[in-house]
């Protein structure tokens, strides 16, 4: 598939654009805009109308670990802006440009196992992740008939440079930790089968452990547990 990558960081936007371009042999369009940014969704909708784009695949997200009481307004408007507001304004202004073309397509939300139970230390990102798989799950029954397929993939521990940047300390409970060429061809194969889905088996299989087998109190406190032995000595 050729590619439009949408990053603000113009160094990192190139770098990648070459390794891909190199890699697979394929055409890429890169725009480089700040998703803080309301107008930000209005280029990008009108150049995917130019490239005849009809996979949307929304993985940006910004993202902090620390105390709540430790935030700052503009990092809490990050949260906001990024996490949840560009998400849903871009999902809301791609559907309808599908739907205006008569065109079916895919889009793919990226979500997180934070986003299932109240989390510490990252209690804003925990929130902004429930709301995005909430968001492609009312989609995914909404935008069938017009054929888009809707999904969310709930991502869990994966090995990736800001993952690895948070210093996470294991005690007995460890999380999968996953590759993140295996979440995505995941991910991509699963795109409209369901509502949401969850990488991993052991993911699959603690969430099945947390949210149908446990009271919600008991999996909250056991969720909890692991977040302050990963992260109660780094905030």
């Amino acid at each position: 598939m050729n590619l439009i990558l949408v990053d603000k960081d113009p160094t990192a936007l190139a770098a990648l654009s070459e390794r891909l371009g190199q890699d697979f042999n394929i055409e890429l369009k890169c725009l480089c805009l700040d998703l803080n940014d309301a107008p930000t969704i209005a280029t990008i909708i009108e150049t995917l109308n130019s490239l005849k784009c009809r996979l949307l695949i929304y993985n940006a997200a910004f993202s902090k670990i620390k105390r709540f009481n430790q935030y700052s307004e503009h990092e809490l408007e990050q949260f906001i802006n990024v996490n949840m507001a560009a998400c849903l304004r871009l999902t809301h202004a791609f559907s309808k440009y599908l739907i205006e073309k008569k065109q079916g397509g895919g889009i793919l939300l990226i979500s997180s196992l934070a986003g299932l139970l109240g989390m510490e230390f990252i209690a804003p990102y925990a929130a902004s992740k429930a709301f995005t798989w909430n968001l492609a799950e009312s989609l995914y029954y909404e935008l069938k008939p017009h054929g888009i397929d809707v999904s969310a993939c709930i991502a869990g521990a994966t090995i990736t440079e800001t993952y690895l940047n948070t210093n996470p300390r294991y005690g007995r409970i460890k999380p999968q930790l996953e590759q993140p060429m295996t979440l995505v061809e995941n991910a991509l194969k699963k795109i409209g089968e369901k509502p949401f889905f969850i990488s991993g088996f052991k993911n699959r299989l603690n969430y099945f452990l947390l949210t149908r087998i446990l009271p919600r109190k008991m999996a909250g406190k056991i969720a909890n547990r692991v977040m302050a032995q990963m992260y109660e000595s780094n905030v």
